[in-house]
């Protein structure tokens, strides 16, 4: 692990809290959720915000929906500590709603320092909301599981796991998503 990447995404934690980015969700959230995996990934997932089980262990993605994603990254041939995960939104918002237009937009410089620093080959959005920061004006039903190039990086819109768990459906199409990701990898490479 580059140890490098990891002090400096350390120092942009600690820059979101010194600068007091969205005091009233630091309030009401128990800690900051960084991100979590590894810092050479080639692939970086982005959700949007923190749920109660990751305010409470400050890691993304822990509860029943970061189980799905543990099982789809096994389908495509990964580990949990092979990516790199976090959120657009660093603290988790009251009651798990959704992240509000400018919530998104007071985290959205740190999001793609965050990504500068990990420098990943692929960013897989978890959700129309990632997906919405990088790819505006795209439908996700449109879009899932079709790689995107912009600006030299390669975006892949994907469900959030969380819809899956609601929409049996969906779950089939996450997986099949999900297993197209060597391949994109291979072909970047």
């Amino acid at each position: 692990m580059s140890s490098d990447k990891a002090r400096q995404l350390n120092q942009l934690a600690a820059e979101i809290v010194n600068n007091n980015v969205c005091p009233e969700l630091a309030q009401s959230a128990k800690q900051l959720v960084m991100g979590d995996g590894n810092v050479d990934a080639d692939i970086v997932f982005i959700g949007e915000a923190p749920g109660k089980n990751e305010d409470e262990q400050g890691v993304p993605f822990v509860g029943a929906a970061g189980k799905f994603l543990d099982e789809m990254l096994l389908e495509a041939g990964l580990k949990r500590t092979d990516v790199y995960i976090t959120n657009i939104v660093k603290y988790r918002p009251p009651n798990n709603r959704d992240p509000l237009p400018e919530e998104k937009t007071a985290f959205a410089p740190y999001l793609d320092k965050q990504l500068e620093i990990i420098k990943p080959k692929i960013v897989a959005t978890l959700g129309r909301h990632s997906m919405e920061h990088f790819l505006p004006g795209m439908r996700i039903s449109d879009v899932h599981g079709q790689p995107k190039r912009k600006y030299g990086t390669v975006y892949l819109p994907l469900y959030h796991p969380a819809a899956a768990l609601y929409n049996g459906g969906l779950r089939q199409t996450l997986i099949q998503d999900f297993k197209k990701i060597p391949a994109v990898l291979k072909k970047i490479n």
